[in-house]
């Protein structure tokens, strides 16, 4: 299967979703829906380090590329889920250079690195494991918070940092918006710009959480790593419109559940 970090060399665009809820069945559909990758959410996700396992299988299975956000920039956390199968890593929260470089020294093996050796799912898939994991895992910081912002070029400029990923509601929450996509917001829409436009001065892929209406726009404005949905939202939405529609045909069953 063909990397995160080959297509984006390639210059290609990838679509991706998120999970959060810990079902392997919803992981594997999930992946079959044809996204570029899936990603497990260990941050905020109802899912912890075990469900990750299964999680991290049933989306290879399916045919995506399996990837984790991890709940926070912990390099014994990050090396887990790189050994159970995780193929990059998003983390939270990064505000500056050195927390940039603590995610790279975390997921890269030396002398890229200080990983700690051990990939007892990941490794093996590979024939050489431990001589192709720097090329395989992707390192994505993310950049949520007016703070990061500040440090964007520094951040961007660390080795071995393939991509950034927004997280807009952080992100709007410290510019003192509501959480969110605030695209009617001046100071949200110049920071994506902004964002972009580091991005493209330091050979970085710009990514960042989106929805399937928003998708086309994030493309137009240069995002090349966009996630689509989540398990959870579509889920949702796809039952209240299902709901909707047998709800008209007998306006008398389940109308108190509907939001």
């Amino acid at each position: 299967m063909t990397t995160l970090r080959e297509r984006w060399a390639a210059g290609n665009t990838t679509l991706g979703a998120w999970l959060s809820i810990p079902s392997p069945v919803v992981a594997e559909v999930t992946a079959r829906t044809g996204f570029d990758y899936v990603c497990a959410d260990l941050q905020h996700g109802a899912l912890d380090y075990a469900d990750s396992v299964g999680l991290f299988q049933a989306v290879l299975l399916g045919g995506a590329t399996p990837i984790a956000r991890v709940p926070w920039n912990e390099p014994g956390v990050i090396g887990k889920v790189l050994d159970a199968g995780a193929e990059a890593v998003i983390a939270p929260m990064i505000n500056s250079a050195e927390e940039a470089s603590a995610v790279v020294r975390a997921a890269r093996y030396p002398p890229l690195g200080a990983r700690s050796f051990g990939p007892t799912v990941a490794g093996p898939r590979s024939s050489n494991y431990a001589a192709t994991a720097n090329d395989i895992v992707a390192v994505i910081p993310m950049i949520e918070t007016a703070e990061a912002l500040a440090h964007l070029d520094e951040i961007l400029s660390v080795p071995g940092v393939d991509a950034i990923y927004v997280g807009p509601a952080d992100l709007s929450l410290s510019l003192g918006l509501l959480p969110g996509n605030n695209d009617d917001s001046p100071s949200f829409r110049e920071a994506l710009d902004a964002i972009v436009a580091g991005c493209r001065r330091h050979g970085v892929v710009p990514g960042i959480h989106a929805t399937g209406a928003l998708t086309a726009r994030r493309l137009e404005q240069g995002f090349a790593m966009v996630t689509v949905t989540s398990d959870a939202v579509a889920l949702r939405l796809g039952l209240t419109s299902e709901m909707a529609i047998a709800h008209e045909a007998n306006p008398t069953t389940g109308a108190s559940n509907l939001y």
